[in-house]
Parts: structure tokens; sequence; C-alpha cells
């Protein structure tokens, strides 16, 4: 293929504040932490960081506010590489904020929470992405989220249906999706919590492998919802494609030291696009996913945890990992 992959990615900006302590406070209770940071994140600005650092040539559409965290953003995303031409500045409300808090036992990594208060995300009107109606044929792949108003979202991924151009939905946080919607969908990427509440089916018991029967209704609630793909990630289990009665499954990487979940799923939906858009098959691109999602878990923040394939490579050879599905992506690029 040879050629640089380009993505649109229309979504959010939101400034993580990060606190880290062992006890998550109960109502009324005051805790004391260890740790505390900021970093610049939001489920859309994270995926296209992530597409970009992995060679991707990405363009941004969102918005954020006109303070400093604004500022901070779009600066981080520059570095980059990505384009930040179309990311608006909104005068009257703040930047997107999430308040995340990392509870440990041990060292470990136990649980996060995170409260997001969207901010200058939901300002996005569909005068905002007008222009995409026509542009969006330029593009590889388009990515979304639910971090930004279902209309923009809905309003996007029908001119990307009719220009013929791939749709990738990570449905988080979770809401509802209309019928139509999820008909201009050609990929949906929920966990297994979200695709059990969307597509009103049975995933699996915690901690089990996932049935014959599961994935039989998983097949059935897909053609109820018209959906064409989905690819469904399961933590430390690994990923899987369901595409009509084609399953393909992907293990997670072993031995890897969760040190911060937080946008470990970004990284890997944007590095299964820029997967996809090189060439690879489904299942590599799972693979591949996977082994740039399990970097970002060893790793603090949202975009300071994302990886580009040089680092991404460095950082499974030194485990003694194959590394082969990683050098296919960089060659693919050449």
């Amino acid at each position: 293929m040879n050629k640089k992959v380009k993505i649109l990615v229309v979504g959010s900006f939101v400034m993580d504040t990060i606190s880290s302590t062992e006890i998550f406070p109960e109502s009324g209770q005051t805790v004391l932490g260890y740790q505390y940071t900021t970093a610049p994140g939001g489920k859309g600005a994270n995926q296209a960081m992530e597409a970009a650092l992995l060679g991707a040539e990405v363009t941004m559409v969102g918005k954020v506010g006109t303070d400093a965290f604004g500022d901070r953003m779009i600066e981080s995303l520059q570095s980059a590489g990505v384009n930040t031409d179309f990311v608006g500045r909104q005068p009257d409300v703040s930047s997107g904020i999430g308040n995340v808090i990392l509870t440990t036992k041990n060292g470990v990594l136990q649980n996060n929470r995170i409260i997001v208060i969207p901010g200058a995300n939901m300002k996005i009107t569909p005068e905002d992405v007008a222009f995409l109606k026509e542009a969006v044929g330029e593009y590889d792949m388009v990515m979304l989220q639910l971090e930004i108003p279902m209309e923009i979202n809905e309003l996007v991924a029908k001119y990307a249906y009719d220009k013929g151009v791939p749709v990738m939905l990570n449905p988080a946080p979770i809401a509802p999706l209309s019928e139509d919607f999820m008909s201009h969908i050609t990929y949906l990427s929920p966990n297994e919590t979200e695709a059990a509440a969307l597509l009103n089916c049975f995933i699996r018991e915690e901690g089990q492998v996932m049935t014959e029967e599961a994935i039989k209704g998983i097949k059935e609630a897909m053609r109820k919802k018209n959906l064409q793909k989905l690819l469904l990630t399961l933590g430390d289990a690994g990923a899987m494609t369901i595409d009509g009665e084609n399953v393909v499954f992907k293990p997670a990487v072993p031995n890897i030291k969760a040190v911060d979940p937080t946008a470990a799923g970004d990284s890997f939906v944007a590095a299964f696009c820029v997967a996809k858009g090189s060439g690879l098959n489904d299942g590599d691109a799972m693979a591949f996913a996977n082994m740039i999602a399990a970097v970002t878990v060893s790793k603090m923040g949202a975009q300071p945890s994302l990886s580009s394939l040089k680092v991404a490579k460095e950082f499974h050879k030194a485990a003694g990992r194959d590394v082969s599905i990683i050098e296919k992506v960089e060659e693919l690029q050449k």
C-alpha cells in the first residue's frame, strides 16, 4: 500500500486532573492521596494524537474554551503533528475537564473513576461541521466518540457514509444510538459493558471465556440493530471482531504491569484504525492495537502515555516480545 493513512477525528478535548490514592473516599470522608498531575486528554484528542504518533495524517475537528487548558490541549496535538485548523474556541464556557481518581493497593492499580465536565465540547454546532459534507471524502477513515453532541456524530457519520468512507464509533460514554446512526457506522468499538447495554445482549460472565451461545446472541443483536461490524474489547482478555458470521479473537499482550488504564481504549481504537487504513486485516489490526494499548496502560496519564511506532517497538523488544506486526505497519507506511 505504502501511503500515509488519512484519518479525520471529530470529537472531544478534555484536560485530565489525576489524583492517586489507596482509599477511595466514602460520602463525607476525606482521605490523603499521594500523587496529583494534569494531562491533556479527551477521547477524540487522545485518538487523534495516537493515530498521528503511529504515522497517520490526522485532522481534528472539535472545540475548546479560550482558557489556558484550551491552549495547552491544542498545542499538545500540534506537537504530535495533528492538523488543528478546524478546532474552534468557545469564549462562554471552559474547556472540557476530566476529574480522574486512581485507586491502588500495595502500588498496584485497582480501579479508576472519572467525572467528565464537557464544557466547550458540547458547543459544536452543525454549522461547524458543514464543510465536512464534501471534505470528508478526502479521508480513509473517520473516528467518532460520544463526548460531543449526538447530533454532530450523526451528521458526520451520514456525511462519511454518503462518501463511502468507513466510520469507527467508540461509544463512550455510553448513550442510546438510533438505528439510523447505527446503519452509518462501519465499526462499533465498545467494551463488553457498553456492548451489553447497546445491543441488549449477554456478553460473558466476569473472568470467564465467551461462549458460542453468547456469540450467537451478539450476532443476532447486531442484525436487529443493522450493525455492520463489532470491534469488542475484553480488557485483559483481549479483543474480538464480529463481521457477519466471521469472528476473530486476539488475546491481550501478557505480563503487562498496569499503572493507569486511562486512554488505553483510545490508543487501541486509534491503532486499529491506522492498521486497517494501512491494509491489515482485522486479526492483524487487533494484534497491533493490543501491543500499542499495552504501552499505554504501563504509563500514567492520557496523552503522555501514548506511543509512536518506535517507542512501542522498543518497549516490546525490551520484554522479549515479537514485534513483527509493528514492523509490518512501519513497512506499509514507507
